[in-house]
């Protein structure tokens, strides 16, 4: 049983993501879930839309990133790099948009999406009372599986 769980929700890279966890102030767990999601710890991983590494994140949103971290150089293949910059990322989100469900749907459906559904899909203007990807929608499942795991290991 243990090597099954080993293989589902690995716990690699430990270095970078304690570095970007306290660079960032976001959890080691989070971190851990959106990795898993995203690339399964394929630090060579590569989307049909041209997001790169572990993270999954897109050339454009890491320039702007890497801008406002005043980081000059930066490699998405690099598994520090990335976690770096794709926790920064989950960071800016979390505090734009003030919900952690509401910042994962940005980080996974964009920021311009999310702020169409909390117009249409809250009563608050944070929480969304749903999400109108089914992508979306799964992407939070997962998430909260992942967490669920990591939370209690990391």
């Amino acid at each position: 049983m243990h090597s099954f769980y080993a293989r589902v929700f690995p716990v690699y890279y430990q270095n970078e993501v304690t570095f970007a966890s306290e660079s960032c102030g976001v959890d080691k767990a989070t971190i851990y879930s959106i990795i898993n999601i995203e690339s399964h710890f394929n630090k060579n991983a590569l989307s049909s839309k041209g997001a790169v590494g572990l993270m999954q994140i897109l050339p454009t949103t890491a320039s702007e990133v890497a801008k406002k971290m005043e980081l000059d150089d930066f490699d998405l293949t690099n598994p520090k790099d990335n976690i770096l910059l794709g926790t920064a990322y989950f960071s800016f989100l979390y505090k734009k948009f003030q919900d952690k469900t509401a910042a994962l749907c940005a980080y996974n459906a964009g920021p311009s999406n999310v702020n169409a559904w909390l117009k249409k899909y809250s009563s608050d203007g944070v929480k969304l009372n749903k999400i109108p990807f089914p992508e979306t929608e799964n992407y939070i499942k997962k998430f909260e599986q992942n967490y669920k795991f990591y939370s209690k290991k990391v």
